[in-house]
């Protein structure tokens, strides 16, 4: 069989980087988007012809569209895709505005929704393909200073939900990552303790595990995620003062 391709956005920098250089040693062709041109080439000149740089704005629904097209026909079906592309901004209540929070939307969730838009009719006519978005457990509860980013991490773990019951019918897997907290220059922004902080190369290990698999949610590290699925059902009476205590610097 020849090599699956891979498109993976946010690949410059972090998780998506990382993840480009695991799924590139394991065979695969890689297709690295980013906003940063010069970051993409130095990931691909690392690779042995692996990794192919294609800068894009996922923020450009239009450019989006033409770009999955021409992936497509000058390489050829994307057989996975992984949506990883992604921003954080830690924010107060007395920071608050929606222009903030708009912006951080446009990225997180709307910029995910366009690769959807171009990704799933072309997956859904050959019967097949992967998407797997990547989200967050910030997304399970709110959480300090996370009121843009766990909002879209949030809305991003909705959406996946809801489409997997069309996709599963039309033979096509989509699967959610919630990573935990993962070294990366957004997490370096965070003023608070990050429990169970792992590398940007331990989380592509993971992911690259969990593409292999079956399972619907690609979530890490375990003890942690456990702890939160456990806060989720918290009732508010317990777990505001509970959040509140652990997460004070």
């Amino acid at each position: 069989m020849p090599p699956e391709r891979v498109w993976i956005t946010g690949a410059s920098m972090g998780i998506g980087e990382a993840l480009a250089r695991r799924l590139a040693r394991d065979g695969s062709e890689v297709i690295a988007s980013a906003r940063s041109a010069d970051r993409l080439q130095a990931l691909a000149a690392t690779s042995g012809n692996r990794i192919i740089p294609w800068p894009l704005d996922i923020t450009d629904h239009a450019a989006v569209q033409a770009e999955v097209a021409r992936i497509e026909a000058e390489r050829g079906p994307i057989d996975v895709a992984v949506l990883n592309a992604g921003t954080h901004q830690p924010v107060s209540a007395a920071d608050f505005t929606t222009a903030g929070l708009r912006a951080l939307m446009e990225t997180n969730l709307m910029g995910a929704a366009a690769c959807l838009e171009a990704l799933m009719p072309r997956m859904i006519a050959r019967g097949r393909g992967r998407i797997a978005v990547v989200a967050s457990v910030a997304g399970y509860r709110g959480l300090p200073t996370g009121a843009y980013y766990g909002a879209s991490k949030a809305a991003l773990i909705n959406l996946t939900e809801s489409l997997k019951f069309d996709l599963d019918r039309a033979g096509v897997t989509i699967q959610i990552v919630d990573p935990g907290f993962v070294k990366t220059p957004l997490t370096d922004k965070n003023e608070f303790p990050m429990p169970f902080l792992i590398t940007a190369g331990a989380a592509a290990d993971l992911i690259a595990a969990g593409l292999r698999s079956g399972r619907f949610e690609i979530a890490f590290p375990r003890v942690f995620v456990a702890m939160l699925k456990l806060l989720r059902i918290l009732p508010y009476r317990l777990y505001f003062p509970l959040v509140a205590r652990s997460t004070r610097g």
